[in-house]
């Protein structure tokens, strides 16, 4: 098998797993805070992502949010957020999906995110353009923020960064945008950029594995992601987030580095 299909059987090995937990009487744990939670789905979708993709390329590394993996000398890592969306989950919100990315070094080659609950297949390789369910997507052509539909998500913090998103949501209210939308599952936010379903998108603080899948999709359906400054982001350690269809993002970056 190759690296995509590899990636996709992984992906819907999960997502039968999402769909075996959802809505049942099972535990829920609690990692950094009380907001920042994990689940038996959370768990055994990684173990069956992991297990799929070390059968077909053992040497490969892994960079997954619920366990630490020993690093190898490969030079591919597969980054997987086996549930990205959890407190959706854990309270019976069906907004949630698997997201899976493979690098070579620092480049990621693809990406495919699975919500099965919608049975909704995004993927994406490297200069091949992005798909749902096997169809091409693209970024929509809203060209300002007063036609722009918007997603953000909240960070686990309760402080600084709660406060200044919030302002960011004011200030973007100002510019009279169409509306916002907070979903909770920052994969699927990207994917919904990368479908036109929405303009633009920004979080104070995704890991690698919330948005390295998510960010390719963006890319190859002509969308843009960057960091607050318009910067590159890499795909080895937190960062802020802006996605957008390209025609907006500079706007948002402006709205985003106003001064209070």
């Amino acid at each position: 098998m190759n690296y995509i299909d590899v990636a996709i059987a992984a992906a819907k090995q999960a997502g039968t797993i999402h769909k075996k937990y959802f809505q049942t009487d099972i535990a829920i744990e609690e990692k950094s805070s009380s907001y920042d939670l994990v689940t038996v789905a959370d768990l055994e979708s990684e173990k069956a992502v992991v297990a799929t993709i070390k059968y077909h390329f053992p040497e490969h590394n892994i960079l997954a949010e619920e366990e630490k993996y020993e690093k190898t000398d490969s030079e591919f890592t597969w980054i997987i957020d086996p549930l990205d969306g959890t407190n959706n989950f854990a309270h019976g919100l069906p907004i949630f999906c698997v997201s899976i990315a493979l690098a070579h070094k620092n480049e990621v080659m693809l990406g495919v995110i699975y919500d099965v609950m919608r049975d909704e297949l995004f993927s994406a390789e490297k200069g091949k353009g992005a798909l749902l369910n096997g169809k091409i997507i693209n970024v929509t052509s809203t060209a300002t923020l007063q036609k722009s539909l918007l997603i953000t998500g909240f960070y686990y913090d309760r402080g600084e960064e709660m406060a200044d998103t919030l302002d960011n949501v004011k200030r973007f209210f100002i510019k009279r945008i169409v509306g916002l939308r907070r979903l909770g599952a920052a994969a699927l936010d990207l994917c919904y950029i990368a479908s036109g379903r929405a303009a633009g998108f920004w979080e104070f603080e995704l890991n690698p594995w919330d948005f390295a899948a998510g960010k390719l999709i963006v890319e190859e359906a002509g969308g843009r992601v960057t960091g607050k400054q318009g910067e590159e982001v890499g795909i080895r350690k937190k960062s802020y987030i802006v996605a957008s269809n390209g025609r907006i993002h500079d706007q948002m970056i402006s709205v985003l580095n106003e001064k209070v």
